[in-house]
């Protein structure tokens, strides 16, 4: 027998399942995350390992989805002596780097920012010559005052010469220790977003080594001795050695975790999932059991950048959210929330404060605390919060969709029992056995995935050979990242015509398969 545990920190609940051999839930637990995010991961990786009481040798795998790169980000903690280096003179100097990003994020990252000679246009001609002495100079300047650095070349996707040359130079001075972060591994088309999430990737970088080591090491103390992986915010596991290298992709794997989870517990393929915390709710889109990709720039922690996100609309809603009723009878949901809190503070509890969980307590629509706590509320307001609580979600489902179509709707989460069964606009409501941990479950049954990310001219080569190129590599890189080859396939391809480089596309194919034994 193998078993294998999933972990998941939200931003009021960690939530940890174990799962067999067949994926069938074990032994599942809720632990309050804590402002020390690592506490409340081995207090929930502790209470479910005792629970399940299965010889812990045989848990051969353990998933964890985490917030500690996002915090790191928003809190300005944490983070790595960097340095960032432009390649992009003297076409791009008249916008410096790290531009637009708040004043306290930059104290931090911005002491060692180069702009030097060199990139691409967006046809892949050089733009000028790579300027390598000045690379040896930057490279002696920093030796020894950083921990990591960022490469940003203009039109990488296109062209990343320069960038691999420039990272060949690094490593002849500073080593090959020093971890350094190519922006065409990262982002995607637009020089100034690209370059912001390869230096944040750069800044994280002992943030991600830090969690993946303390995990392992918390996992051996309870004498279990599993393959770790970290949860992406695509859906899928990376290595340790992976997330180390791209921790930056650790950043969302919440709501994704909880969409595949919320996949596999319901069976639904495509399906809008309401994922309902203790504090906010997250609405995503399934397409082909993966969450759906978003196409806009995406701000972390200020920060405006481009690289692969999910798409996500999140709300403030959910089980501690407060309510706040004015003399005159108006009232306001949230968007503030009492979260782990609720059993001291809410007032179905012995608290002090309304929530959205005393709303529906009051309404007798959910069995939880005591009801004669709330009994003195006034009906009519109840019910009026109650509507305006579901008109949240619905107005939030409805900018998720695509077409006026009714769509089928998973809810999840511990406080989707704030929501009814019916829903404007839903063909379905689905709340599937195990929800209030089906973001747990999902890190626990993710898949390794490969990705493959190019543009190609198809002045020479064809776009089937193309496309063929794409996949063969996706497949290869998600076999390496630890997938069993017998259950790899191709779960996405995409192309966009660039029409401005004449016959060439940008393609990106991602691969899934299981993990290898």
């Amino acid at each position: 027998m193998s078993y294998r545990i999933g972990i998941d920190v939200g931003g009021t609940y960690t939530d940890a399942v174990l799962l067999d051999e067949n994926n069938q839930v074990l032994a599942q637990t809720k632990s309050p995350t804590t402002p020390d995010v690592s506490k409340g991961i081995y207090q929930a990786m502790r209470e479910v390992i005792a629970e399940s009481s299965i010889p812990r040798e045989q848990i051969k795998f353990a998933m964890l989805g985490t917030t500690h790169c996002t915090n790191a980000i928003v809190e300005r903690k944490r983070l790595n002596r960097i340095a960032a280096i432009r390649i992009g003179a003297p076409a791009t100097v008249a916008v410096k780097p790290l531009i637009g990003v708040p004043q306290d994020l930059y104290d931090i990252l911005g002491k060692h920012v180069y702009v030097v000679r060199g990139g691409h246009n967006f046809d892949g001609r050089e733009i000028v010559s790579l300027d390598e002495e000045e690379l040896y100079r930057i490279a002696g300047e920093i030796k020894g005052k950083i921990d990591s650095l960022a490469i940003t070349s203009a039109f990488s996707p296109v062209s990343k010469k320069h960038e691999l040359r420039a990272e060949e130079i690094m490593r002849e001075v500073l080593g090959d220790n020093i971890p350094i972060t190519l922006s065409h591994e990262i982002g995607t088309f637009g020089l100034l977003e690209r370059e912001n999430a390869s230096i944040l990737n750069a800044a994280l970088v002992d943030v991600a080594k830090t969690t993946a080591h303390s995990f392992v090491n918390a996992l051996k103390e309870e004498g279990v001795h599993a393959k770790v992986f970290l949860g992406q915010n695509d859906g899928t596991l990376m290595t340790i050695d992976y997330a180390i290298k791209f921790p930056i992709l650790t950043i969302a794997c919440g709501p994704t975790n909880s969409i595949r989870g919320a996949s596999y517990l319901s069976g639904l393929t495509d399906a809008l999932v309401v994922d309902v915390g203790g504090t906010t709710t997250d609405i995503g889109v399934l397409i082909h059991s993966f969450p759906r990709e978003s196409s806009l720039a995406v701000e972390i922690g200020g920060v405006r950048t481009n690289f692969r996100m999910p798409d996500i609309v999140s709300i403030g809603l959910g089980g501690g959210t407060v309510v706040h009723v004015e003399e005159d009878g108006s009232f306001q949901v949230g968007p503030d929330s009492v979260g782990y809190l609720l059993p001291q503070k809410g007032l179905a509890f012995g608290g002090d404060t309304l929530t959205t969980t005393d709303v529906i307590i009051a309404l007798g629509k959910a069995d939880l605390g005591d009801p004669t706590l709330v009994t003195h509320l006034d009906k009519g307001l109840l019910e009026a919060v109650y509507s305006r609580m579901v008109e949240m979600v619905e107005e939030a489902i409805d900018k998720m969709k695509t077409s006026a179509e009714p769509v089928p709707v998973i809810l999840v989460g511990g406080g989707s029992i704030l929501l009814p069964d019916t829903l404007k606009g839903v063909s379905q409501v689905v709340r599937p056995h195990h929800f209030g941990v089906a973001n747990a479950i999902g890190a626990a049954i993710a898949q390794i995935s490969g990705q493959m990310e190019r543009v190609f001219s198809f002045d020479e080569i064809s776009r089937e050979q193309a496309l063929e190129f794409a996949k063969g590599s996706a497949v290869e890189e998600a076999i390496c990242a630890g997938a069993d080859p017998a259950t790899v396939e191709i779960v996405d391809v995409e192309e966009v015509p660039l029409a401005y480089i004449g016959k060439a596309s940008r393609i990106r194919v991602k691969a899934a398969g299981s993990l290898a034994d």
